[in-house]
């Protein structure tokens, strides 16, 4: 087997070693073995838990600290993404208004908001950004995001001519919307959302039938709340004009969806092909000879759209005769599953028995790591 150009991009061992650091050990075993080969390393994210810090590393960006409003509408320490060069903003909603920033006790979509990512948005495009890559996985929201565009200056008001709030339980009461002192840099930005739900905004299937009782929505709650979200999605695409209640994706992220494409122009893209598209890697897959990926734990979840196989099948899609191979730290019995989704072969990366403690060292995955790409290198020259 031809083995002259060879692209790596393997996901985070998360634990252990970052998307980077995973593919610059295995880059390292590459060039042992195949010294004048032609190796490029590429960051590898699904959009989820992780990818601001993968895309930052992989772009040579920085990472901003910040305080925003919080789901519970207090304050909470977030970060965001930013890559001066190419005027970009990463952003984790979950940063502000994730489910795992409210306490168990306290979780009712009645009572959360994504005020926090509107203000998000806002120190971003006071820093340059004005291209935002937005993961929108994990909330602890349900208010369509009313609160998100209330901090971008739209103002959402009762019957009686007072503001309506910026919390799922706010929803019922918006009569009129006025977009007359939004933010005008806005019309600048562009804003691609990273989602890979495809449920629409209300109904069976809807954010809050679907989503609201992991997020504290009892059965009477999750009703009312779907009722307010189809008012306030009939009342925006009066006043706007706009559609896409019915669009997939609508719902991710308690109407985050629908609110991203009716009020701000956003793109709902999966996110492995969004990272991949920001990464530039179609252009080195096209010629590759063999790429080699993989993530912590390989299972029936990576073949659904993970890193891996969204990888392993853009890189068959630009050339049949690539091969692609992955490793892991560990693979649960459905992993096989992946084989028909781009991956051609996995390795789990043990080779002796240890505790997950042991396993998950740096050190030792990074050896583990390269030992492994070396007896796969061993086989396919």
């Amino acid at each position: 087997m031809k083995l002259d150009h060879i692209v790596i991009a393997i996901d985070s061992f998360k634990g252990s070693l970052s998307s980077l650091a995973a593919g610059q050990a295995a880059q390292e075993a590459v060039l042992a073995a195949l010294p004048e080969a032609v190796v490029e390393v590429f960051p590898l994210a699904d959009g989820g838990e992780g990818t601001v810090d993968t895309l930052v590393e992989g772009l040579q960006g920085t990472i901003v600290s910040t305080t925003v409003t919080g789901p519970l509408a207090t304050p909470v320490a977030s970060r965001y993404g930013r890559v001066p060069e190419a005027g970009l903003a990463v952003i984790e909603m979950a940063d502000a208004a994730g489910l795992t920033k409210v306490p168990l006790a306290k979780r009712n979509p009645l009572h959360t908001t994504t005020y926090g990512l509107g203000e998000l948005i806002l120190q971003a495009m006071e820093d340059g950004c004005r291209d935002f890559i937005i993961g929108i996985g994990g909330s602890a929201t349900n208010d369509c995001g009313l609160g998100m565009l209330t901090a971008l200056g739209w103002k959402f008001y009762k019957a009686d001519g007072k503001l309506a709030g910026i919390c799922g339980g706010n929803l019922t009461d918006v009569a009129a919307i006025d977009g007359s002192q939004v933010d005008e840099r806005l019309k600048e930005c562009r804003f691609r959302i990273a989602c890979d739900v495809t449920n629409p905004l209300y109904g069976e299937q809807g954010c809050s039938v679907v989503f609201g009782p992991q997020k504290g929505a009892s059965e009477e709650i999750v009703k009312s709340m779907d009722e307010a979200i189809h008012r306030f999605a009939d009342l925006v695409e009066r006043m706007l004009p706009a559609q896409g209640a019915d669009v997939p994706g609508a719902g991710a992220a308690g109407g985050l969806g629908f609110a991203f494409q009716t009020f701000l122009g956003g793109e709902l893209i999966p996110g492995t092909e969004l990272c991949l598209e920001t990464i530039g890697i179609r252009r080195a897959l096209k010629t590759a000879d063999l790429l080699i990926t993989g993530e912590g734990r390989m299972d029936g979840q990576t073949a659904m759209g993970k890193g891996p196989a969204g990888v392993g099948q853009l890189a068959h899609a630009l050339h049949a005769q690539v091969k692609t191979v992955a490793v892991c730290g560990c693979a649960l019995p459905d992993a096989e599953l992946v084989n028909q989704h781009g991956i051609d072969a996995y390795f789990p990366i043990l080779h002796m028995p240890m505790t997950v403690e042991e396993a998950m060292e740096e050190k030792t995955t990074r050896l583990n790591l390269k030992q492994t790409v070396t007896q796969i290198l061993r086989l396919l020259k």
